[in-house]
């Protein structure tokens, strides 16, 4: 009598993945039941804001350029919009963790945070119910 070999591996195997594809603002996006892991997603459009504001921090602080005036032309924005993007290095630096990881609530979103918001850490934990890690 001959017995399988242990590591021999089925031809087929069928695996049962349940979820729902969902249209949102446009695009499909995939929503897992409502009792599945989930796993943390960075909001891209969030980290690319914060990438900028600490790249154009870096280019004032090295005199790079000498105003945000003369950054915002040469980046071909308004000087208004640099000015708010740039106040987001002034995040408490668990929130800009937190963004960067994805584990942000969904409330903390770019038009969110170029709005005003308090500078002390705490504050802003506060008002985005985070906790300091």
């Amino acid at each position: 009598m001959t017995r399988p070999c242990p590591h021999v591996v089925p031809a087929t195997m069928t695996l049962h993945v349940p979820f729902r594809v969902v249209k949102r603002g446009g695009r499909k996006e995939i929503q897992l039941p409502a009792d599945a892991p989930q796993t943390h997603r960075s909001d891209s459009t969030l980290v690319k804001a914060l990438g900028r504001a600490f790249r154009w921090k870096r280019m004032l602080e090295s005199g790079e350029f000498a105003t945000i005036g003369e950054l915002a032309e040469s980046e071909r924005i308004s000087h208004s919009y640099m000015t708010r993007v740039l106040r987001l290095t002034l995040l408490a630096p668990d929130i800009v963790e937190q963004i960067l990881n994805g584990s942000q609530g969904h409330d903390l979103s770019l038009p969110r945070l170029l709005e005003p918001f308090p500078l002390e850490w705490g504050h802003q934990r506060a008002r985005w119910a985070t906790t300091e890690r």
